[in-house]
Formats: C-alpha cells, structure tokens, sequence
C-alpha cells in the first residue's frame, strides 16, 4: 500500500475500514475518577456509561502527543493523511500538525507527504473525510489533488446531533457561546450542528426526543444539496433502534448514494452521552 490514513479515535471506524488496511487509529483518552481509559479496541462502553452515572465529576479527555503522531505517520507507505477532530474542539489537530513538522525534522530527506485535514467535524464525520481519502486514492488521484479534493468534500459536509444530556460538552466548554439550558424539567431537547468553522452552534429544539430528532431530519432535509451521491453516516450512543428510526426518516427525506449506522467509540461516547445521535451528510 502506498498510502495510509490515520484517523484520531473520535471518528469511528467501520468494520470494513478496520479489515482494508488502510486505515490507523490514532487512540485518545478519557478520565474517569482518577481512572485513565484507551479510547483502542478494547473500550467497553457499556462500563464506561457506567463508570461516568456513578461518577460525581465530569469525565475529561486528552488527545494523542505529537510524539504519537509521528509515530504513526512512520512506515513505507509514501503519503499519509491524518483526519482528526474540529481543531476548534480538541487539541488533536495541532498535535497532529505538530506531530508531521517533528517528523519532517527527523526524517529530513525521506520521500513523504503528509497532510492533516481538520474535520471541522468529529465522530462519523470524520469517518466519512477517511472514505472520500480513500475514494480518491484508489481512483488514481494525485496528493495534491486529493487534498484539495477532500478540503472542498469537508467544506460542504453538515454534521448534526441530538442528545439526552449537553452536561458532558457544557462542562468541558465545548458549549462557547451558546446559551445555558435550562429548560431539562420540560424536557427540552436542542438540536445541535456544527458551523463552517468546526464549532457547535444550536439550531432548534422540540419537547422531547422523538419531535427532536424529527426537527433534526427536517433541519438535515432542508440544507441538503445534490445529496445523491453523497453517503450519509449516523452514529449512536447504545440506541440502535433510536439509530435506525432517524434513518429511516432521512432516507425518507433524502436521496443518497449509500447510508451506515456505526455505535460510537470512547470519546464519542463521552460527550454523546447515553441515547445520543450524530448524523453527517
């Protein structure tokens, strides 16, 4: 393989990706009273949910060092991509960036070319930037042309969300400049997306999860465009059938050329929360 993709482990990876060899996850953390957990393969998300219920504190997370970073960016393979979450939200891209600088410096001479893409997104977000790298790899496209490729993909790409709880992203400051809810004892669920620049903003809000998660379709609907040949992703909290409910009213709604549901990894999880759902077209 001449290429590979490395994508921080807030974006989710199918189990096709997992098997083609392509693709390496770069693993960040969360702390959980006192207690250090991998987001690798061996997170359990059932005990983490339980882990984060029993837990007075807030969970916190950590991104990989750019020690790691370069570590992965080692190989034979002549081009890496990196795909980490919205610099705007986690310190993974700079590390990434630092990461491929410290590289260049210890391997000065060596023929490869490394880029890292800000998602401007984060969990199947970013697992759709990982598929439209691969896309134009294996269609013969050159490095700078698949960069500036996948840049304008992630330019037009929308992400959205619902969740049961905002505590975990309010707490960690993910929430800047967003008004405080307090609205939890009618049952207010907002509905979230994120802004050009990678940030989150609100968009709308419904009593209750299932009028919610149809503003949210609505919402999906109506900023769509030439969605047929697009992939639309869903990521979920531990509620696949919540998962397969929202995508049947978007494939309702929409037009694509190809839809997955994927449960979400460690950091995902995190600020997810239990119930929550992430949809990215």
């Amino acid at each position: 393989m001449d290429y590979k993709i490395v994508v921080d482990s807030c974006g989710e990876l199918t189990g096709k990706m997992k098997m083609s060899g392509v693709y390496t996850t770069a693993s960040l953390s969360m702390q959980v009273d006192g207690d250090t957990i991998v987001d690798d393969a061996s997170f359990d998300q059932e005990d983490f949910l339980k882990r984060v219920a029993a837990s007075p504190e807030c969970p916190k997370s950590s991104c990989p060092s750019p020690e790691e970073y370069m570590r992965l960016y080692e190989g034979p393979e002549k081009r890496v991509y990196a795909v980490t979450l919205s610099a705007e939200l986690s310190g993974s891209y700079n590390s990434a960036e630092l990461g491929r600088k410290l590289f260049a410096e210890e391997h000065a001479g060596e023929e490869k070319e490394i880029y890292v893409f800000n998602s401007r997104s984060a969990s199947v977000g970013e697992t759709l930037i990982g598929m439209k790298i691969r896309d134009c790899e294996e269609a013969g496209l050159g490095f700078e042309e698949t960069v500036r490729t996948v840049e304008d993909y992630i330019s037009g790409q929308h992400t959205y969300f619902v969740l049961e709880n905002l505590d975990t992203l309010r707490k960690n400051g993910r929430l800047t400049g967003i008004k405080s809810f307090v609205a939890s004892a009618l049952n207010i669920k907002p509905v979230m997306g994120s802004t050009p620049q990678g940030t989150i903003c609100q968009l709308g809000q419904a009593r209750g999860i299932r009028k919610a998660l149809v503003k949210m379709a609505d919402q999906v609907a109506r900023d769509a465009r030439d969605t047929a040949g697009k992939v639309l992703a869903i990521a979920h909290c531990n509620c696949p059938e919540r998962a397969r409910e929202v995508e049947r009213m978007l494939l309702d709604r929409l037009k694509v050329k190809a839809s997955f549901i994927v449960d979400t990894a460690g950091i995902s999880t995190m600020y997810a929360n239990d119930g929550g759902i992430i949809v990215v077209i």
